[in-house]
């Protein structure tokens, strides 16, 4: 496909500023690609924000960063209306969600009813304050951030709010060599952050995303996707399974992650490569399995070695 040099650019320009996580930045570009949001779960210091932030400047788009806290409310981050006693009416004051690229540092430290502020922008792309519906960017596109090791003081994602996000992607650390590389670019730039420049137009984002929703799927493909699915309701270790609407997620991930890789048609490959980020947050353990220190990523690792393969 055309779209290998432009998202090759793409992936190029990320790594130039987020050294050693190229499977982070590939999932984070496949969500862009399939409109999906991404929740980025790792520890402090792992460059989280610095993905996002450096996502929105290779691609051109504005960026957004709301750092949630116990006290943040949802007029927030959705904006007021407030009252203008020159000209005798209220204007709306924007809150930041009205951006392109939004990160929501460290989501799960507020409460639910802030949480739920982001459903309808994130399903919906568009946000209702006082009855009056106003449209976000067609691009707009939500990378939340969480830190699974500290839980004193947070707030869970419910399973509602976390099903918008299209992936869960885990940020560990880097390798020896990437860390290294990484030291001497920070060394090399005297402490300052890196810059990434923009390497895609507005028109040339929607192509990609058009031409990705359009990538061929054979019906043997689908059935896959299904069975996958399916499977992991049945799973002895799992409480609550996948949804049609988790299947759905699934093909748009795996047609995107066959854009990424420059071909016009999904392989099982495509949807092995994102199974794990598009599903290990919509699956709910039984209580033995947590006991025992299953987790949802062993749980999907012996499913996909188990469902057959279609040829």
């Amino acid at each position: 496909m055309s779209d290998a040099t432009p998202l090759s650019r793409l992936l190029d320009a990320l790594g130039s500023a987020v050294v050693g996580q190229p499977r982070v930045l590939a999932d984070l570009v496949t969500a862009f690609l399939a409109r999906g949001h991404v929740l980025l779960e790792g520890v402090p210091g792992v460059a989280k924000t610095l993905t996002a932030r450096s996502m929105a400047g290779a691609l051109g788009l504005s960026f957004s960063r709301v750092q949630f806290t116990p006290d943040l409310m949802p007029a927030d981050i959705l904006g007021t209306n407030v009252f203008q006693p020159q000209e005798q009416t209220f204007r709306l004051m924007k809150g930041p969600v009205f951006t392109e690229v939004l990160v929501a540092d460290e989501i799960n430290r507020t409460p639910p009813k802030t949480q739920a502020a982001l459903l309808e922008a994130m399903e919906e792309r568009q946000v209702t304050i006082d009855g009056v519906t106003h449209a976000l960017p067609p691009h707009f596109f939500v990378v939340a951030t969480q830190n699974p090791l500290e839980l004193e003081g947070t707030y869970p994602l419910p399973e509602a709010q976390l099903d918008r996000f299209l992936m869960r992607v885990r940020v560990g650390y880097p390798d020896g060599d990437a860390e290294t590389s990484l030291l001497r670019a920070f060394h090399q730039r005297e402490g300052r952050p890196p810059a990434v420049s923009r390497v895609l137009d507005a028109a040339t984002l929607t192509e990609l995303q058009d031409r990705a929703a359009r990538v061929a799927c054979d019906d043997s493909i689908l059935q896959y996707v299904v069975q996958l699915v399916r499977d992991t309701r049945a799973h002895p270790r799992v409480r609550l399974g996948a949804s049609p609407r988790a299947a759905q997620a699934l093909l748009a991930a795996s047609k995107a992650h066959a854009a990424l890789r420059g071909t016009d048609f999904v392989t099982p490959d495509d949807v092995k490569a994102v199974t794990p980020s598009v599903l290990n947050h919509r699956l709910l353990l039984k209580a033995e399995a947590e006991v025992e220190g299953v987790t949802a990523d062993d749980v999907l690792k012996q499913m996909l070695e188990r469902v057959r393969v279609p040829r």
